[in-house]
């Protein structure tokens, strides 16, 4: 297997959103994990080379991603009360449920259990996630009609 079809294999696990795929062969053997903090980019945590071949064979170099951080910890402080909404799928996030109409929600509408927040597209079903909270919404973390990862905040709902 080739650097190409590494990259490929790399690519098609990330779009595919699998969190974990081992590959191995007599040559070789792979392992590919995906997870919160590699965001899109997957990275590869172990490559084998076979026990027949010299001990000189150059390593697999690791994809990584810098993350920076999100917030500063006073705004940190400030969310630690709030109730975060997180996805519960991977697909495309929708605000309002056409694009002539308004949005589900906004900044400051209060909600409560069963309202609608907003919907999520995946594999063309549009799917409305409903609220499991009572509150106010604080803050929208994500922007309508992008791709949105399974567990991704979407939501800050003070309580109160």
């Amino acid at each position: 297997m080739d650097l190409k079809e590494i990259q490929a294999l790399i690519k098609f696990v990330a779009k595919s959103g699998a969190q974990e795929v081992s590959l191995e062969t007599e040559d070789f053997k792979i392992n590919i994990k995906t997870g919160p903090d590699a965001s899109d980019q997957p990275t590869i945590i172990q490559a084998v080379a076979p026990q027949q071949m010299p001990a000189a064979v150059a390593p697999v170099p690791a994809v990584t991603q810098d993350v920076a951080p999100a917030a500063p910890a006073a705004e940190a402080d400030n969310d630690s009360n709030y109730i975060t909404i997180n996805s519960p799928m991977i697909g495309t996030f929708y605000r309002t449920p056409s694009p002539d109409q308004d949005a589900f929600v906004k900044v400051g509408d209060s909600i409560k259990p069963g309202d609608v927040l907003c919907i999520v597209e995946a594999m063309k079903l549009f799917n409305e996630i409903e609220s499991e909270v009572s509150g106010k919404i604080v803050k929208i973390l994500a922007d309508d009609q992008t791709p949105i990862e399974y567990d991704q905040p979407l939501f800050l709902v003070d309580p109160s």
